[in-house]
């Protein structure tokens, strides 16, 4: 056969027709016909979800320098190797047994009342202009809003930190996103000396707040180092803000094109908590997951090497008809198994701020659907360009 006749293999491919609009349809393609392969652009994907849970319980690394061919001695960015989800153990476990100190349930006790007086408000003001663009009006300033309360953060330039943050972002994107490194480095250093400030402020005016948990936390005199902290405070700000960003805007984009199901969550109230956890598994704010393999891993007939970096198709694996069922591509709000998507990762480094999103998305999707039983769809969807952080930018409605 030439090869002009031979048929193109089935891999990941981000670039195939209408992936940006819906990629669903080819995580699939890829998930019944290629659920293991290695990719010309010189990594592996998995998209099953027995083997992205085995896969991401594996204890494999995050730390890039583990990668086959890295060098191990490329400048990164200042925040990007301290950060929690950053480290391998033991490192990744000191910086978790410290910041776990600040997300006690005692931390989050005041968190409900905090989210349900921003969604109020946020709703009335949607509803007073009858309408408008649900990121810029919900999604988008809430989840910041409640980092920075919670933190307790000193007044602070909120929009140059929100710019930072939608830069600092693509530091997790395949291939480090579409800006240029130069742009990610400046916002970097940037973003260190805005924090390093509000940090050296909370030293002079503590308060009852996360902020200053996380320069208290102590375990047998082991403390964050300063810039351990600041790298702490960021990785709330790029990773649990967009994160939530992605998980209401796609949450309720979701619920537009159910009608069904909207309107069974609008009449179930004691839906809310199952409701959340079967938008993150039917939409995920996190697309793709990396690993770097420490050791030889076996998927199947299949033997990653050591040094081998690993996606995993978080949304394929939601949506894998093998775990979840035939009906695995629909949204059913009421599936009984909702809470066992990996979009939160798995092992070592499952999300610490899981409880924090999935109480922004009960109250802010319950309140928007009940205070609004005419809520539609009132234009055209656009969406951030990323693979990792797939979501919406923007996504106007007519309530």
């Amino acid at each position: 056969m030439s090869s002009a006749m031979r048929p193109t293999p089935v891999m990941f491919n981000p670039l195939s027709e209408g992936f940006m609009e819906d990629p669903h349809p080819h995580y699939a393609e890829v998930r019944r016909n290629a659920p293991v392969h290695e990719h010309p652009g010189g990594f592996w994907m998995v998209s099953r979800h027995e083997d992205v849970e085995e896969l991401l319980r594996a204890e494999h690394s995050v730390d890039k320098r583990n990668a086959q061919g890295s060098g191990g001695s490329a400048r990164a960015p200042r925040l990007k190797g301290l950060a929690l989800i950053d480290q391998d153990p033991p490192h990744h476990t000191r910086l978790r047994k410290l910041v776990s100190q600040a997300f006690t349930p005692r931390s989050m006790s005041g968190i409900e009342l905090v989210v349900h007086d921003l969604v109020d408000k946020a709703l009335d003001d949607l509803g007073a202009a009858g309408g408008g663009d649900l990121v810029g009006a919900l999604a988008f300033p809430l989840p910041f809003a409640v980092i920075t309360r919670i933190l307790g953060m000193p007044e602070i330039d909120t929009a140059r930190l929100r710019e930072l943050t939608g830069l600092l972002v693509r530091l997790g994107e395949p291939g480090g996103g579409s800006r240029a490194k130069e742009d990610i480095e400046a916002a970097d250093a940037e973003m260190v000396e805005l924090v390093s400030d509000a940090i050296f402020r909370k030293h002079q005016d503590r308060g009852d707040d996360l902020l200053t948990a996380l320069i208290d936390a102590e375990d047998d005199g082991d403390r964050l180092s300063h810039d351990e902290l600041v790298a702490q405070v960021a990785m709330l700000y790029v990773a649990g803000y967009e994160t939530t960003v992605n998980l209401l805007s796609g949450g309720i984009l979701a619920l537009l094109r159910n009608p069904d199901q909207l309107g069974l969550l609008r009449a179930t109230p004691e839906l809310d908590r199952n409701a959340i956890e079967e938008l993150l598994r039917y939409e995920p704010p996190v697309h793709l997951a990396r690993r770097i393999t420490l050791r030889p891993h076996r998927v199947g007939e299949h033997e990653i090497p050591a040094g081998s970096v690993v996606l995993a198709s978080l949304a394929g694996a939601n949506r894998d008809e093998d775990f979840w069922g035939p009906d695995a591509d629909q949204l059913r709000l009421d599936r009984e198994n909702a809470r066992r998507h990996v979009s939160f990762g798995g092992g070592a480094h499952y999300c610490i701020g899981g409880m924090l999103a999935r109480i922004q998305g009960r109250i802010a999707v319950g309140g928007l659907v009940r205070r609004f039983p005419g809520l539609e769809q009132a234009g055209e969807v656009r969406w951030n360009g990323l693979l990792s952080l797939r979501g919406a930018t923007h996504l106007p409605v007519h309530v």
